[in-house]
């Protein structure tokens, strides 16, 4: 697993939310350049659609309850703007990517988590979306702790 660069990590907060509120509703767009290598997340009570490409290669992440227990949701879209004979090739770089997707997630959000030390052990759940069902799934990615 790639490594995180917290000096290529770039954190902006939208309005609605602070660094330890909302948990639920709170919101992470996570997108890159390809020429730099810079991460760039977005937390707020939106998904920051105006910061995502025509690739469509961006992490998107919430939190959400079940039966009482938060849980963290992400959203991947495998198919992409090229149709299904691409989806093995962004499954697989999803699949590369995602553990460095989740620490960026995890380090740029760190001071939620001390507020909310539970969240460090609530599980992740990723929907990888594709038309193909081999790669359309829903898998648990353990937790944020397992990120840190």
């Amino acid at each position: 697993m790639k490594r995180l660069n917290p000096d290529k990590l770039y954190v902006e907060f939208t309005t609605g939310v602070t660094i330890t509120e909302p948990v639920i509703g709170r919101k992470y767009t996570l997108t890159h350049s390809d020429i730099t290598a810079d991460l760039f997340l977005t937390i707020g009570l939106q998904f920051a659609y105006d910061k995502v490409n025509a690739m469509r290669d961006e992490v998107l992440a919430e939190w959400r309850t079940n039966n009482g227990f938060p849980f963290l949701y992400v959203y991947v879209y495998v198919d992409g703007q090229f149709g299904p004979t691409v989806s093995a090739v962004r499954n697989a770089i999803f699949r590369r990517e995602l553990p460095l997707a989740l620490e960026a997630i995890r380090y740029g959000d760190r001071r939620f988590f001390i507020a909310h030390p539970d969240l460090d052990n609530a599980q992740i759940w990723i929907y990888f979306d594709s038309t193909n069902p081999e790669y359309n799934r829903l898998e648990n990615w353990g937790t944020p702790n397992d990120y840190k």
